[in-house]
């Protein structure tokens, strides 16, 4: 949290999800992993660190950039349509990461507006949080947070506060965030900070916001966006 932020009041708080709400990075890890094996590749964590937050096909569309002549064994869109098999089968499993339902709960039964901004697509976050086969824990913690999330790919279906009006573009842009904190009602704007079209008043809502996320692009996000990032 910078030196500036660390006096300025939380009055609303934004949640990356996948490895900071419930375990499901090393479902993306294994499952990736298991794919690429068959064609002696690997994603490092150098890869994975750069994938973090973004959408399902541009993160495949680096991953592919950093992995060189894996295209004439393998193209993305069958990559994805093997890896949303066998992920699919995973997702409900995932569990909530220790300290989340304690927190998660505090903050709703003292009135503290939230949010959930993830990178992953709309059907993947329902099979993560909603589906039957999840958890009661699970399943109790994500009812918190009723309709206030933002999806990777909201903004193309004509979901969320940004609909068809304006494209959400991935991490480390500041968009999602922004967009989160707009659909729990906080006049944050939507311009990235610095570019000369945000009010002071945005810069001082957007500062009240405080963001949890786990990965670099998201820190970035958060950053960009004007907001608390821890």
């Amino acid at each position: 949290m910078s030196t500036e932020s660390k006096n300025q009041r939380v009055e609303y708080v934004l949640f990356d999800m996948d490895g900071l709400l419930i375990d499901s990075e090393r479902v993306y890890s294994e499952v990736t992993n298991s794919i690429l094996a068959r064609y002696g590749r690997e994603m490092t964590w150098e890869i994975k660190a750069q994938l973090m937050g973004k959408p399902e096909r541009v993160g495949a569309e680096l991953m592919w950039s950093l992995l060189p002549g894996i295209e004439n064994d393998l193209s993305i869109d069958d990559y994805l349509s093997e890896r949303r098999r066998l992920q699919d089968l995973q997702w409900p499993l995932t569990k909530l990461l220790p300290g989340v339902y304690k927190l998660v709960k505090h903050l709703h039964a003292h009135n503290i507006p939230m949010a959930v901004a993830t990178g992953s697509i709309r059907r993947n976050f329902e099979l993560k949080t909603i589906d039957p086969r999840c958890d009661e824990d699970k399943l109790e913690i994500f009812k918190l947070f009723g309709d206030k999330v933002v999806c990777g790919d909201d903004s193309q279906t004509g979901r969320g506060p940004w609909t068809n009006e304006r494209t959400v573009r991935g991490k480390p842009a500041p968009d999602i965030f922004l967009s989160a904190a707009e659909m729990i009602g906080r006049p944050v704007g939507r311009e990235e900070g610095g570019l000369g079209e945000v009010t002071e008043q945005q810069k001082v809502e957007r500062s009240r916001g405080l963001v949890f996320e786990d990965g670099i692009p998201g820190v970035q996000a958060a950053l960009r966006a004007g907001m608390q990032g821890m």
